[in-house]
């Protein structure tokens, strides 16, 4: 990706589709655009999956909790796309088993029953059948399960993938396929003929320089945004978007010592909370709290943290506390809220809608990263009416993401550093021979080298040192505080790479450390 062409073409050329948002949804549009042929952009005022799509589980999974309150039509699109997604992008989506203990009788034909159900929804796409365990076999499975009490267990399976990484490969698979992608550029105004969008001014960050983007059809893909795009092209719009804010916590490796998740069904709010293996740490999460605002940059607040810490104790030998905490990261949901208002978050839709503005603006609103290809699919069948575009089939439901490649590759094992690169692997293996120390941890407590960094300045539009300890590796995510202490020999890489000066380098620096302290619990 080149992003001083990218921003060239945006000046020079007339697109067919605009879409405005680069994260799940809107990277979703425009792989889907582009690879039926429409001339599409795509435009993001940040970074790809800056806000909510870099803040999720890390699960591509259908949501069994959503068995128990019988929206089978939500469980069975998800689980057909969760099958679609692990088939295309087998370097980033792997298979994870889950196990749900058991501490009464009771417990096992419920899960046992619904798991299998589960496994009916998602037909010939499903990815290991459950299975009913006993109380040795769910010790062997999780080593760290509470035992006192312990009856047993039901395994399942579900997909686990990295989102940001995810998010890196589709903006890669768009622009192979012809689209014009940037980030750091944000949308100021509509351009309008007769009442109807035409495009929009907007204005390059980086830059400072405005330019004008013509366009037959826009979709506003902004997630927890949306709402202020839909403002944008009319004041007087109602609301449709509320925010939940769900919270994870990252410990040490210790609190999930096998490749094997659990899944508790039973916390105080009534959601379920998973204990994840995920890079060689174990993610805890989430919480469902209701947002008045939405927020590019949400904190954890102090009763989150408590409520993931106190309902894991009940299932884990070892209690975890926030002196265990590597990092704690909060995302936004855009919950659908269909006939405006506000209200509990439980109330609102897990599913997605597509709003179609009398001037023509398409939104694509809520849905989750497993869906996000379905959601692209109907805001395209919208779109495509809209603009007047010339019917083309969807093509991405058999459409290889960037960098697949064969899912037992022995080149690359599941446990290799670089498998979320997937066929990048190998240059950045090349790229790293070309400065002595690049292939050496940046830190002792993290995976990512040098050579990383420089190949997302070089490949994957990394602008900044966020967006390369943040997103392109996850040293934010893995351990807070190693990524401060990592941050000046990334910035030295990035100095090479972009042409810094001392005082940018030292502003970044600066800048990043900020920003890493909120992701340590207070």
């Amino acid at each position: 990706m080149n992003r001083r062409e990218s921003i060239d073409r945006l000046e020079q050329e007339e697109f067919e589709v605009l879409v405005v948002g680069g994260g799940a949804t809107g990277l979703g549009v425009a792989v889907d655009a582009a690879s039926r042929g429409y001339r599409t952009a795509l435009v993001e005022a940040h970074d790809f999956a800056k806000a909510t799509s870099s803040r999720s589980t890390k699960l591509v999974h259908g949501g069994v909790r959503y068995l128990e309150q019988m929206d089978f039509g939500l469980v069975t699109e998800a689980l057909r796309e969760r099958g679609i997604l692990y088939r295309n992008a087998p370097h980033l989506v792997r298979d994870l088993p889950f196990v749900v203990p058991r501490y009464k009788w009771w417990e096992g034909p419920f899960y046992g029953i619904g798991l299998k159900l589960y496994d009916a929804l998602a037909g010939h796409l499903n990815l290991a059948p459950s299975r009913q365990l006993d109380r040795d076999a769910t010790i062997r499975a999780i080593p760290n399960v509470e035992p006192d009490g312990l009856l047993g267990g039901i395994a399942y399976h579900d997909g686990q993938f990295d989102d940001a990484r995810m998010a890196v490969a589709l903006a890669r698979t768009a622009t192979a396929h012809g689209a014009a992608v940037a980030n750091r550029v944000e949308v100021i105004a509509f351009d309008k003929h007769g009442g109807q969008v035409s495009g929009a001014v907007v204005r390059d960050l980086m830059s400072g320089r405005e330019l004008r983007v013509r366009a037959k059809v826009m979709v506003n893909a902004t997630g927890i945004f949306s709402d202020s795009l839909r403002r944008l092209d009319d004041p007087a719009t109602p609301p449709q978007v509320e925010p939940a804010q769900g919270v994870h916590l990252v410990l040490d490796r210790a609190f999930a010592p096998s490749e094997t998740a659990i899944m508790v069904p039973h916390t105080d709010d009534g959601r379920v909370l998973f204990v994840i293996p995920w890079h060689g740490r174990t993610l805890v999460g989430t919480t469902d709290t209701p947002m008045k605002h939405a927020d590019l940059e949400p904190r954890a607040l102090p009763d989150e943290i408590e409520f993931i810490l106190r309902n894991a104790a009940r299932y884990l030998a070892r209690d975890p506390d926030r002196s265990d905490v590597l990092s704690v990261f909060a995302g936004q949901r855009p919950l659908v809220h269909r006939g405006g208002g506000s209200g509990p978050t439980k109330a609102l839709s897990r599913s997605h809608e597509v709003i179609v503005a009398p001037s023509g603006l398409v939104t694509i609103v809520g849905g989750k990263w497993t869906t996000y290809r379905k959601m692209a699919e109907d805001a395209m069948s919208h779109a495509v009416v809209v603009g007047g575009l010339p019917s083309r089939i969807c093509a991405t439901e058999e459409l290889r993401v960037h960098g697949a490649l064969d899912r037992d590759d022995p080149a690359l094992p599941v446990e290799d550093p670089l498998r979320t690169y997937g066929s990048d692997a190998a240059a950045i293996t090349a790229l790293g021979v070309e400065h002595e120390g690049w292939t050496a941890p940046l830190h002792a407590r993290l995976p990512y080298t040098p050579a990383e960094i420089a190949w997302a300045c070089r490949h994957e539009m990394a602008n900044t040192l966020e967006d390369a300890l943040a997103r392109r590796t996850r040293c934010l995510l893995l351990d807070a505080r190693a990524s401060m202490e990592s941050a000046p020999a990334a910035a030295a890489v990035m100095a090479g790479e972009l042409g810094w000066d001392d005082a940018k380098i030292d502003s970044e620096v600066a800048a990043y450390r900020e920003l890493a302290r909120g992701y340590l619990p207070s």
